[in-house]
């Protein structure tokens, strides 16, 4: 295995090439872009021991987004992304001991994220004391120790916090939330606060569950599909399988977005001849290019003409039965959507009142109608707002609980849903608490705990003093980048537990700890022998993950054994947990969690069925909804659209081809038509005119907010690009400068990252 790091280039804007954005995704080209990373980092050995048993019954959950697997699997059922996500985690590229020494956290901390994550694998525990610029080697036992006994000195439990990514299995997560419980805090944030909080609160608050309420076969059987907010090309190309069989079957497709993404239009399925030599599938039938901000005006649209053809023709367009025996609400909202002016959705949208129309007539010819969305619905002001907005429009014709209909909100992290259902939240209900209390002999903390965004407030005011995060790369994916930073160095100490190096390890607490764990692509070797963990997918079915490569270094822990060993250091004998057990034999850990969390009973048995099995849905299997009505519930929401000053625009993040979620994979675009660069401001022709600017030129983004803050992106070149008028979007992570901490979805709490008020102004050279 090669050791040695590899010389990385950084992008510069001297080499930053653009081209035409591609009008289809996939083909060869996606097959590509697969194997050419992965041969040339991993060989062909570990390139097939890895792909081959990606997403298979008998191998390991892809560690990128949380696509559903279909039950007749294919032997290639991995993507491009999948691809790149896998030789990321599996390369044997590792980080030298000397590594440490020759390059100090503040050198480290200059580097882009690209840089840091290419230096390959994390191998060994490092410890930056207080006061120094250097991590250095530790042993594991010094490492536990020094979080245990940090954690032990603290005056209150609830001066810690526990964050937690989407790459965590259901055993780590579970055994996490239980560590942290047992020490006595529920500051456990994670990042669903940062993207799908919006769409759980709305949906728990109107059908009584934050989760999809179809299976992987609603799609085939669907009569429209609505998808919005979303680029499944780039952020989940699995999906477009599906979508190509709901098309064969004859179903309709509308793509609602600012930007006009490649995925959504034209799909060449590389497993099929036909989408190797010829043009594909086309995808969507319809595509609005919507204002940013303004979905919320278009779905109560959409809504009021349902209600207006039910009131021209009644009794025939309005799902009455289900209506009266399963809702609650629709005199309100009947009153309420009668009240709203077509004039002011126009405005909000961008859209004409034909391309409404002709959308409504789609929706009022189906029978069967999926909506599916992601971050560009969430991370806005009114994100819970429009989510309920989504669940009103589905109501209203009775598609919730049927085949082929119901909400679909895409979760873009592995195992984020997994986590929440395994107790990684800062609110579990009571009746989770008690179980978890009963089972383990103590009583957990009920109040409420930190989110992420209340986490960084605690921070910066010396509330939190120890910050622990299993995976992910917080301060590069919270909002308000500066804050967010200046937060974190004024804890004591920081604990980050990682596979690689990203910008979390150079943003530190006074002290900092860097504990490397386990790849889910490697053989996790324990003392009653090989283990397996378990995930959760977008639409609730668990199923089992097991490595199938050998560790890149003999002494890394897996995230289980981490967990274990940091709660028999910090608080062994505060519960009956049998850490140690836990460590030696993962059954037991889901033994355990077959006992605390609902729809988990027999988990051991059911979990080695082929393919897992399906979490209970009330939505979804029984129409029956744990409201406090029992009732789904149509609301009433105030419309409130973005506003934009003269002079600015409306800039959303976005990803890159060319990552997953913080982690840079290269600096490529290529459906963007982007090349060896990531600076650059999409805007449309339109708007580069009116601001009197031109194509190519490079200009600063200020952030535009009532606290004068000033929030500011660097010289980012220009690009003429097809989007909505008004509106603009730039790279994720990078724009979480520009967006200010308290700027937040209403009731989640979840960053309003798509909705980011600019003003665009020349670079001074």
């Amino acid at each position: 295995m090669p050791r040695k790091n590899p010389r990385v280039e950084k992008a510069d804007e001297k080499d930053l090439e653009v081209g035409k954005p591609k009008e289809w995704v996939a083909g060869m080209p996606g097959v590509y872009h697969s194997m050419q990373p992965a041969l040339k980092h991993m060989g062909v050995g570990r390139t097939g021991k890895t792909l081959l048993g990606l997403n298979q019954k008998d191998g390991f959950d892809c560690m990128s987004c949380a696509w559903p697997d279909p039950g007749d699997r294919k032997r290639f059922e991995f993507c491009e992304q999948g691809a790149k996500a896998v030789t990321w985690e599996a390369t044997p590229v590792v980080i030298a001991s000397e590594f440490w020494a020759e390059h100090p956290v503040s050198e480290l901390r200059q580097q882009p994220e690209y840089w840091l994550g290419m230096q390959g694998r994390l191998t060994e525990p490092v410890f930056k004391p207080a006061g120094e610029d250097y991590y250095r080697p530790v042993s594991w036992d010094e490492a536990f120790g020094i979080v245990g006994g940090k954690l032990k000195g603290l005056s209150s439990p609830d001066e810690a916090a526990f964050y937690t990514s989407g790459r965590t299995s259901n055993e780590a997560a579970f055994l996490y939330q239980l560590f942290v419980r047992a020490y006595g805090t529920n500051n456990l944030p994670d990042c669903s606060n940062m993207c799908h909080e919006s769409s759980g609160w709305a949906m728990g608050q109107t059908i009584g569950i934050g989760k999809a309420t179809i299976s992987y076969d609603d799609f085939a059987k669907a009569q429209l599909i609505i998808i919005m907010g979303q680029n499944p090309g780039s952020n989940h190309p699995r999906m477009l399988t599906a979508l190509e069989e709901a098309k064969k079957a004859g179903c309709e497709i509308v793509g609602v977005n600012p930007l006009p993404e490649a995925g959504l239009m034209r799909y060449k399925n590389p497993q099929k001849i036909s989408g190797i030599v010829g043009r594909g599938t086309e995808l969507a039938d319809q595509y609005l290019q919507i204002r940013l901000g303004g979905d919320m005006a278009l779905l109560q649209a959409l809504s009021k003409r349902v209600l207006e053809a039910e009131a021209k023709n009644p009794g025939t367009v309005l799902d009455s039965e289900f209506l009266a025996e399963h809702c609650q609400g629709l005199d309100e909202l009947k009153v309420h959507l009668a009240e709203l002016d077509e004039e002011t959705v126009l405005q909000a949208t961008g859209l004409r009142s034909d391309e409404i129309d002709e959308l409504a007539a789609r929706y009022l010819k189906a029978e069967r109608v999926i909506i599916t969305w992601a971050m560009g619905i969430t991370q806005h002001k009114k994100g819970v707002a429009t989510i309920k907005e989504i669940i009103n429009l589905l109501l209203l014709r009775g598609n919730m609980g049927k085949p082929g209909a119901g909400a679909s909100p895409i979760r873009g992290h592995s195992n984020v849903q997994g986590d929440r259902t395994m107790g990684i939240w800062e609110r579990m209900p009571p009746a989770f608490l008690d179980a978890l209390g009963k089972e383990f002999d103590f009583d957990p903390p009920r109040d409420p705990g930190a989110d992420s965004v209340e986490t960084i407030r605690k921070m910066r005011d010396g509330g939190i003093k120890v910050f622990v995060a299993l995976g992910g790369n917080f301060v590069s994916a919270i909002s308000d980048t500066h804050a967010a930073e200046a937060a974190m160095e004024n804890t004591d100490l920081t604990v980050q537990i990682s596979t690689k190096l990203n910008r979390s390890h150079t943003v530190t607490g006074r002290a900092a700890l860097i504990l490397p764990t386990m790849g889910r692509t490697e053989i996790d070797m324990q003392a009653s022998g090989p283990q397996f963990v378990s995930v959760e997918d977008t639409v609730c079915a668990v199923h089992a993950s097991e490595g199938r490569v050998r560790p890149v270094a003999p002494n890394l822990l897996s995230e289980v054994a981490i967990v274990c060993r940091l709660a028999r250091e910090t608080v062994d004998g505060k519960t009956s947990a049998d850490w140690s057990g836990f460590e030696k034999n993962y059954d037991l850990v889901r033994e355990h969690i077959s006992h605390v969390v609902a729809g988990c009973e027999n988990y051991n048995d059911r979990i080695r069925q082929e393919g897992g099995f399906v979490l209970p849905n009330g939505p979804r299997d029984s129409r029956t909804f744990t409201t406090p009505t029992g009732k789904a519930m149509l609301t009433v929401n105030h419309l409130e659209h973005v506003e934009r000053p003269p002079g600015t625009l409306i800039l959303q993040s976005v990803r890159s081809h060319d990552q997953f979620n913080t982690t840079i994979y290269g600096y490529n675009d290529r459906y963007r038509g982007i090349k060896k660069g990531r600076d650059v401001v999409f805007v449309s022709p339109e708007d580069i005119a009116e601001l009197g600017l031109s194509d190519g030129q490079f200009v600063d983004l200020h952030g535009v907010y009532e606290d004068n803050v000033e929030r500011v992106m660097r010289k980012l070149r220009v690009v003429s690009y097809p989007t909505a008028s008004g509106c603009a979007a730039t790279y994720y992570p990078e724009s979480n400068v520009l967006v200010p901490l308290d700027s937040v979805a209403e009731g989640s709490n979840t960053p309003a990252s798509k909705a980011v008020i600019v003003r665009l102004e020349p670079s001074t050279p």
